[in-house]
């Protein structure tokens, strides 16, 4: 339950937030009933939905393993949400124990609880900022008192760019972070998608849709023809971008739709 998140002005537990959303199909205790109420409407249309949540999850662990043993011991982590088991300065550190990571999020309710349950843990800050204001999240003194933008940072935009309408341009706003960072830099990506999905499920994604539509934030199913130009100006790590249960998995699985395509990309 929810009873620990910490109370806000911004906070209206009648509505569902995404955030805590996530939480909840990932096992997590720091949600609400509208959060849950909202969820369930997404498993009664696709019941693998909270099996997704976790496959990207294990997605994000794989990719931030592999870049910390590329030697990158920086992470910007934008649109974190709340931290889980295992979360990106957990699994950084156990590669490179002096790995520093920022976290990101344009929530001041998952801020206050996030920076509660990360007390002061060493080499970790998570700091208000937004994906669409990239040049200002960038230079935030907070950001850049832990992260040197001189030297390789991975970026992380994971499960948050399909939150990003196209008249926001997330294609403007990626090539924004690149062009900020440093030659070795990483991004790890991951999207919402529809693409390959069973037609029964493909049908649904519109009703998907309008269940974010009522929570905090709407959400955008984008195919890899319109997640590709995102990843521009980074030579993608091998398999290249695929749906996130195929990224490397640790053991050969056969493809199921998992509800997320998903690269990592290095700037030279």
């Amino acid at each position: 339950m929810a009873d620990a998140i910490s109370e806000s002005p911004a906070l209206d537990p009648a509505v569902p937030n995404v955030a805590r959303m996530y939480d909840f199909m990932l096992g997590g205790k720091e949600n609400y009933a509208s959060d849950r109420a909202a969820v369930a409407s997404l498993i009664e249309m696709t019941p693998a939905v909270p099996m997704f949540a976790r496959i990207n999850r294990e997605f994000l662990r794989r990719a931030v393993r592999f870049v910390a043993s590329q030697g990158v011991s920086q992470f910007l982590d934008v649109g974190a949400g709340l931290p889980t088991q295992e979360s990106v300065h957990e699994v950084a550190t156990a590669v490179n124990p002096a790995a520093r990571t920022v976290y990101v999020d344009n929530d001041p309710v998952v801020l206050a609880h996030s920076r509660a349950l990360l007390g002061n843990t060493p080499q970790v800050a998570f700091v208000a900022g937004d994906v669409r204001e990239s040049a200002a999240l960038l230079s935030d003194p907070e950001v850049t008192e832990l992260l040197d933008f001189s030297q390789p940072v991975c970026v992380l935009l994971v499960a948050i760019l399909h939150f990003v309408t196209d008249a926001e341009d997330p294609l403007s706003l990626v090539s924004g972070i690149r062009d900020a960072l440093a030659p070795g830099s990483y991004l790890i990506v991951s999207h919402a998608t529809a693409h390959g999905a069973p037609p029964q499920v493909a049908a649904l994604s519109d009703d998907a849709q309008r269940v974010y539509d009522s929570a905090t934030a709407p959400v955008r199913h984008r195919d890899p023809a319109e997640v590709s130009p995102l990843l521009a100006g980074f030579s993608l790590v091998e398999p290249g971008l695929v749906h996130a249960s195929q990224w490397r998995p640790p053991v050969s699985v056969p493809f199921e739709f998992d509800g997320f395509l998903a690269a990592v990309g290095r700037k030279d």
